[in-house]
């Protein structure tokens, strides 16, 4: 029986992640969605390092719903807690990481190459690299009601 090749995070990651400044608006970063047809941006600062993560979500409960103005709050004062993983990290790391944290999307950091964020694993990226088994473990994990 032939075995699977073990991928590192790097082989499921999606490359040439777009982030928005750490400075721009939460409308920039509304827009920027719409535009890469993105729920989520990483937010880099202005040394260009990962801040945080911004979702569509967290533009509309933690901005809008809070009647703030878009336009005029900073994209960096949301994002939460940051996970990420290292690009050469095992793919299975990348889905424990995932599942004990309940995130849908993690940051890819090349810790070799000055800690540059490389890319983004999601869950359509689980979808096309792991096995059903894999994949199932995962939702019952992330999507578990505590």
């Amino acid at each position: 029986m032939a075995t699977r090749k073990q991928l590192a995070a790097r082989d499921i990651m999606t490359a040439g992640v777009t982030c928005v400044g750490e400075h721009e608006s939460m409308l920039d970063a509304a827009r920027m969605m719409r535009d890469l047809k993105v729920g989520c941006l990483p937010i880099c600062g202005d040394d260009n390092r990962l801040k945080g993560l911004i979702t569509d979500r967290d533009i509309v409960v933690d901005c809008v719903a809070e009647g703030r103005d878009p336009a005029t709050v900073p994209a960096g004062s949301l994002g939460g807690h940051l996970h990420w993983i290292d690009a050469q990290a095992d793919a299975s790391e990348a889905l424990e990481t995932m599942e004990r944290h309940q995130i849908k999307r993690l940051p890819v950091i090349d810790v070799a190459d000055d800690h540059r964020l490389v890319g983004m694993i999601t869950e359509a990226n689980l979808a096309r690299n792991l096995t059903d088994e894999q994949i199932a473990e995962f939702a019952a994990r992330v999507y578990a009601v505590h």
